[in-house]
């Protein structure tokens, strides 16, 4: 079925993202995941190719799009390379940048975007903590005043980009007394004193991309790097992160589906006793189901993006579109792996990575029994 989320100039963009992707990412894309980093080479011409800044306004050095369909057309490209390509650059350009845009004043804008869109400076977001997951509320990073100045204590985990990031927006507490109204953001530069990155972590799938444990000890964060109003950090988040979990629909199925696409012609020219293993009708009729969960699970997700362009999105539909788009990406994703025997379970292939890449989709961006616990809540129950 035709997809009519998108016109002429979105198609164009695509066009120029593969060419991007095709110069830039797939020659070198063994040796990013060998490194177990992106060289910043990427970040530098993903910059001069204008695909950093697509939500920042044409004066601060962004391309000024005012139209989430170009987000939603790069993560796409993005992921089909792998979830760690769509994940790296899509912090960057679809989760930090609302936050720079919207929140930072105009001086800030200034210091900051510019460099954010040529790919100089990379960014991250510390949400998550050791002991907090999921649960934003529970913040135990602490910043207090002291002299003038906000001192931030206090460390985050599983922070994407986070051994490479040059500025970090940080989520502290600011109001014990308030609880999740006593939040604020912070930008935390590298080179500030008592800012530390512990090891790039070990993960079970995406070595390219790398995630850290980041420590704060006395950090001193001056008023001009605070993002946003003073403890209203938590509102901030959640007015932000349907955003986040619409890009991670986006990247869950575009992944999902390449691999997919590559497992059909796989299965095509595979034999087993004598005929090829798509032929036989259990296989036969695998692949129609997740042929079919794709495309309708394809539709939603693109209403979803249809509502966010026009500024309509709602969080319960976001998380309605993350949960499930996650769902649909493991089960199509193991299913693959099982249409490719052995093979699939070589990480020399493609299908095995991938398999590998996507189980964190369930659990970052909110697990998806918070998502559910979203779903829940709106039904009133």
């Amino acid at each position: 079925m035709r997809r009519s989320l998108l016109g002429p100039d979105h198609e164009a963009f695509r066009e120029s993202v593969r060419a991007f992707v095709d110069r830039t990412l797939k020659p070198h894309h063994d040796r990013f995941i060998e490194q177990r980093h992106i060289d910043r080479e990427v970040w530098l011409e993903a910059g001069r190719q204008g695909l950093l800044g697509l939500e920042v306004p044409e004066e601060h050095g962004g391309g000024g799009a005012g139209d989430y369909r170009f987000n939603a057309v790069l993560g796409e490209e993005l992921s089909k390379v792998s979830a760690a390509m769509s994940s790296c650059l899509g912090i960057h350009y679809d989760v930090v940048a609302p936050y720079l845009v919207d929140l930072c004043t105009e001086e800030q804008k200034r210091r900051w975007l510019p460099r954010f869109c040529s790919g100089e400076l990379v960014t991250a977001i510390g949400m998550t903590e050791p002991s907090g997951g999921s649960d934003l509320a529970a913040l135990r990073s602490t910043a207090v005043r002291r002299d003038g100045d906000w001192v931030l204590n206090g460390s985050k985990t599983f922070i994407t980009n986070g051994f490479s990031a040059d500025l970090v927006v940080v989520a502290a507490r600011t109001g014990p007394e308030k609880k999740a109204r006593g939040i604020t953001l912070f930008a935390v530069e590298t080179g500030m004193a008592g800012f530390e990155r512990g090891r790039k972590l070990d993960k079970v799938g995406q070595p390219e991309s790398d995630t850290a444990e980041l420590f704060f000890t006395d950090v001193r964060v001056p008023d001009g790097n605070v993002i946003g109003e003073v403890d209203q950090g938590f509102v901030h988040m959640m007015q932000r992160l349907p955003q986040e979990r619409l890009g991670s629909s986006i990247a869950n199925l575009a992944h999902a589906g390449q691999i997919l696409e590559e497992t059909i012609a796989y299965v095509k020219e595979r034999k087993a006793f004598g005929q090829a293993i798509g032929s036989f009708q259990h296989n036969k009729f695998l692949l129609a189901e997740l042929v079919t969960k794709i495309d309708v699970t394809q539709a939603f997700v693109d209403r979803c993006t249809e509502a966010h362009t026009r500024g309509e999105l709602t969080a319960t539909d976001a998380a309605k579109a993350k949960y499930w788009s996650a769902e649909v990406q493991n089960d199509v994703l193991d299913a693959c792996v099982q249409l490719h025997g052995g093979y699939g379970y070589m990480t020399e292939y493609r299908v095995a990575r991938a398999w590998m890449d996507a189980r964190v989709t369930k659990i970052w961006a909110g697990s998806n029994e918070i998502m559910k616990e979203l779903i829940g809540r709106d039904l009133e129950l």
